[in-house]
């Protein structure tokens, strides 16, 4: 049977090339496989949790409390689905597992994208790559957005308010946008329909796409090699091969990472949509992204409120702090590999301390957007004395530029002082080498 298959499918030409890839052995680069697992478990259960979701904002009767015959008590037909599956046995579970699977899937997509920064991964040849790992990174967010937006609560319907409202801050052509992405002015009758089309088939086709193209390009050009592979095998590809070893501790890995993903699931719920009830022109106070996008909201919460008149648009503080500014932090990740002037390839990971400005400029980076984080919770911040309404805008403005420059140096001095310490290091072992002789 084996060369039957073999005959007519080459399936050793594919063993030879692809099935005994040596994989490197370090904990770290488990994080792009996780993202992997992530991704299989939400296709898998969204599968499920689309059998019995009606993508509709048509109103319907609520089988959980009808009303009268005078006064039937209507709601949207996608907020309605939201409650079935609420009641269907495992069918809050489901909802758990998928909407923490979603989260993970972000936070081990941006460990994964600081691993690569900090230890030079996105160098030659791998540029492309890291531009692929960073569009993977905003159509994941994208995703995991869409998704929040299907249960069709209150909260789901102001959240998609503020989106829109975004959409329709771009000047000159901003209402075209919104009315373009969300299938008319909001809430239009496609609003929930053309959401759920994004979710389940626009961007998880992009997602898979992207993937297919980020695993080929790493299998072509290879993964950095961790340090211990220089000193065995100097530009040899150190590793384990992936039919018969890697493969097995993938698959305890996908065991493992599934099953803390369901006890994490059964102890901590999530999103109550029976709390908000269904959309109502009840605003909610103090309304929040979820946290990978929380940066964006406190740049709205304390870029003050202004207006630009030019030629015909208007230029606003929701544009500038939703739009440009997210597009100036994104387009800089973008540009990371581009500032690297090395013309050789890049064979190993490197040690962050070795390079202490692409170190000490990271952990700025990501300090600016924990203050930025932190701002979103400026009314919090302000009810609980912390702050007041007159200083709130301007302590964290000066924070968002105080914490990143004493982030940069604190790290700066931190590597100096490491430095130090590997030299004395040094010394000291080349002044007992004679000794030993």
């Amino acid at each position: 049977m084996n060369q039957w298959l073999d005959e007519r499918l080459h399936i050793s030409r594919l063993n030879d090339k692809f099935l005994r890839k040596a994989f490197p052995v370090h904990h770290s680069f488990f994080l792009g496989e996780i993202t992997l697992f992530s991704l299989i478990i939400l296709i898998l259960t969204g599968i499920l949790l689309a059998l019995a979701y009606e993508p509709s904002n048509s109103l319907v009767t609520n089988s959980f409390d009808p009303g009268t015959a005078d006064k039937p008590n209507l709601i949207p037909a996608a907020y309605h689905s939201a409650l079935k599956i609420n009641a269907m046995p495992f069918g809050d579970m489901l909802r758990r597992i998928h909407h923490w699977t979603a989260n993970i899937m972000v936070a081990a997509a941006v460990i994964h994208m600081m691993r690569i920064y900090f230890t030079g991964a996105f160098k030659k040849p791998r540029e492309i790559n890291w531009w692929i790992g960073m569009l993977l990174l905003i159509f994941t967010a994208l995703t995991a957005v869409t998704g929040y937006v299907l249960p069709y609560d209150n909260y789901a319907y102001n959240t998609l308010k503020v989106i829109y409202g975004i959409a329709a801050s771009v000047p000159w052509v901003g209402e075209w946008v919104a009315q373009a992405a969300f299938a008319g002015k909001f809430p239009g009758a496609g609003v929930i329909p053309r959401i759920y089309g994004y979710h389940i088939m626009l961007l998880p086709g992009i997602l898979l796409a992207l993937t297919g193209a980020h695993m080929l390009l790493m299998i072509k050009q290879k993964h950095t090699q961790p340090q211990y592979a220089k000193r065995l095998a100097y530009k040899k590809i150190v590793g384990v091969p992936l039919s018969t070893q890697q493969t097995p501790i993938m698959l305890l890995l996908a065991i493992m990472f599934a099953a803390i993903i369901v006890l994490f699931s059964a102890f901590i719920p999530v999103h109550p949509i029976e709390f908000f009830g269904p959309p109502s022109t009840t605003p909610i106070n103090n309304i929040k992204p979820d946290w990978y996008l929380l940066w964006v909201f406190g740049a709205l919460a304390i870029i003050p409120s202004f207006e630009v008149h030019l030629f015909g648009g208007l230029i606003g503080a929701e544009f500038v702090g939703a739009i440009i500014l997210p597009t100036v932090f994104l387009l800089a990740m973008f540009a990371v590999p581009m500032l690297d002037r090395s013309k050789d390839n890049m064979y190993y990971a490197e040690n962050p301390t070795n390079h202490p400005v692409r170190l000490a400029a990271g952990v700025a980076f990501m300090a600016s957007l924990i203050v930025m984080s932190v701002a979103g919770y400026k009314p919090e911040l302000i009810s609980s004395g912390i702050l007041n309404t007159a200083n709130a805008n301007t302590v964290l403005w000066i924070a968002l530029f105080l914490v990143p420059a004493l982030s940069y140096f604190g790290v700066m001095g931190i590597v100096r002082g490491i430095r130090s310490l590997r030299e004395a290091d040094e010394r000291e072992r080349g002044a007992f080498s004679p000794a030993d002789d």
